[in-house]
């Protein structure tokens, strides 16, 4: 009888701790659950997995509750399709708190186009009343260069020249062959990568180099453009 009752006790503690205990694998096997849905619309793997106070940061800068997250879960309209795989997770784990960093690998299809993104994702997992869900989760973007376009020579001409954003501080715009390079003070120069005259960008850097023209048609300004924030260099 004591034999028995030790067994029973030992089952019911093993049952106990395993539904408590929670390793990356496990973790990792819910996240891909949750991508996987993303593009149907199935919002179940969010209801269940989200807890019901979760904060949500996407990488597009808002804030969700988990209603709003839910809400924004819908099927890709026609024409589109898509898959994401969690790679590279890497996770800490301690007590009642897991928190599971990976890449989110996306793979999107548009009427037959095919266009990649990746994404770099952490989730805080919290374990309540026996249950582990995500409390909080921030998702961000992987900066990628966009594709380079063409110019000649000849269009590269127009932006050569020193401009000044105050005493003494200048940068100079050279060319060699078909290529445009800036030069700030005694830095090694950085090629400006032609995205469509006269926009250009710096391989690896957010932001745009534009040139600006005045009302004659004579460029007279470079400007530095950070999202909708812009720093004017005039030409000398």
């Amino acid at each position: 009888m004591k034999r028995l009752a030790l067994l029973f006790l030992c089952a019911i503690t093993s049952t106990t701790a395993h539904a408590q205990s929670i390793t990356q694998a496990e973790l990792v096997r819910r996240t891909q659950e949750i991508v996987d849905a993303v593009g149907n619309g199935d919002q179940a793997p969010f209801k269940k997995y989200f807890a019901d106070d979760a904060m949500f940061f996407d990488e597009k800068g808002r804030t969700m509750d988990k209603k709003a997250l839910v809400a924004d879960i819908t099927p890709l309209p026609p024409g589109f399709s898509g898959t994401i795989k969690v790679e590279g997770p890497q996770s800490r784990i301690e007590g009642n708190v897991a928190i599971l960093g990976y890449v989110m690998n996306e793979v999107e299809t548009v009427y037959g186009h095919e266009i990649h993104a990746r994404y770099h994702t952490v989730d805080t997992w919290l374990r309540r009343n026996g249950e582990w869900k995500i409390v909080a989760s921030q998702t961000m973007r992987y900066y990628q260069d966009p594709a380079p376009g063409k110019v000649t020579a000849s269009e590269l001409k127009d932006f050569l020249g020193t401009y000044q954003l105050a005493p003494g501080k200048t940068v100079v715009v050279t060319q060699e062959g078909n290529k445009l390079f800036e030069q700030k003070g005694d830095r090694p120069k950085v090629e400006l990568i032609p995205e469509a005259a006269p926009i250009f960008f710096r391989k690896g850097v957010g932001g745009r180099t534009l040139f600006e023209r005045d009302p004659n048609g004579k460029v007279d300004k470079l400007i530095e453009r950070r999202n909708d924030e812009d720093i004017t260099w005039k030409r000398q």
